[in-house]
């Protein structure tokens, strides 16, 4: 990537064009936005508004053309290229998925890192079309390249970041919008009609309690639940949902997705991670966490737990 010193970046003749499209095209932006989220409540596929909403700010906001917004290629639910170069991977999520909370960000980062090792690409991004996180594979790491409020009535300058001439640039850090504030911006979005004020029929959770949420628009489509309502994780439902995946509890199992069942077990073992549950933390520790251990170590992801290594046989 080309380097970029301090604000260097501000004297240039296509950060200055830049600035003046997003000024120019970000109320339009907001308002089509808007007409987009409005499908959900005519049963159009929730993931796919959320693609439409970000080709619309890559093309309509930004400079790219739609030739250079390609949709699913090697899995990868949009990939940004530049005469044929692939510059972006981008992992979509249904409307609201990742405002909700910051294990849902790292999820789907985690299913971005590994499309764009496929794709060779340096720079990931995930969205649900109302937040936007880049960042860029940096060291083993993620290095911040933006986080914005694409529901922000403000045109967001740092988009630049990601235009035809700023994503191949390596930007100056720290920057404003880092993964660490993640949690304040999410705050900040609009809550969507028909998402946020749902709440599942039996549990009277919203969204975000869950482990695994097919359709945003559906509680009823929602599964495992394993946080309370203020967000904390529920000490009880969290075995549960592990053993509803790998066993049954109670005689029911719970039935998701194929390709779904790693992320999902990732996402609950982290959670008993923080509380300090799983085996490499605790001896001994409960059946529900040694399972989700020894799944996890089969399916080569104990890594993006964090805490976790493979135990050796005895």
């Amino acid at each position: 990537m080309a380097s970029t010193h301090e604000d260097e970046y501000l004297e240039l003749a296509s950060y200055r064009k830049c600035v003046e499209r997003i000024q120019a095209n970000w109320h339009v932006f907001v308002e089509r936005r808007t007409q987009r989220l409005g499908q959900a409540l005519f049963d159009a596929p929730v993931e796919k508004i959320a693609e439409n909403i970000l080709e619309d700010l890559f093309t309509g906001v930004l400079d790219w053309q739609l030739s250079d917004v390609n949709l699913q290629i090697g899995r990868a639910d949009l990939i940004l290229s530049d005469l044929g170069i692939k510059r972006l991977v981008l992992e979509t999520k249904r409307p609201g998925a990742l405002a909700w909370n910051r294990q849902s960000v790292h999820s789907a980062l985690e299913q971005a890192r590994r499309y764009a090792a496929v794709q060779k690409v340096e720079t990931i991004a995930v969205s649900d079309g109302s937040i936007l996180y880049a960042a860029d594979v940096h060291d083993g790491g993620l290095r911040d390249r933006v986080l914005v409020s694409l529901a922000s009535i403000e045109p967001q300058l740092d988009l630049w970041w990601l235009s035809a001439h700023g994503i191949y640039r390596t930007r100056p850090q720290p920057v404003g919008g880092t993964i660490s504030n993640f949690d304040g911006i999410g705050a900040t979005v609009t809550p969507q009609p028909g998402f946020a004020t749902l709440l599942h029929p039996k549990y009277r959770l919203p969204a975000q309690c869950f482990a695994f949420i097919d359709d945003a628009s559906r509680p009823t489509t929602w599964k495992l639940p394993y946080r309370l309502g203020d967000g904390a994780i529920d000490v009880k439902r969290l075995p549960k949902a592990i053993q509803a995946i790998l066993s049954n509890y109670r005689g029911a199992r719970v039935t998701i997705p194929r390709e779904a069942a790693g992320d999902v077990l990732v996402q609950l073992a982290r959670a008993a991670a923080s509380l300090g549950k799983m085996p490499c933390q605790t001896n001994p520790a409960a059946d529900a966490y040694v399972e989700a251990h020894q799944a996890l170590d089969q399916l080569d992801r104990l890594s993006e737990v964090g805490c976790c290594a493979p135990v050796a046989s005895k």
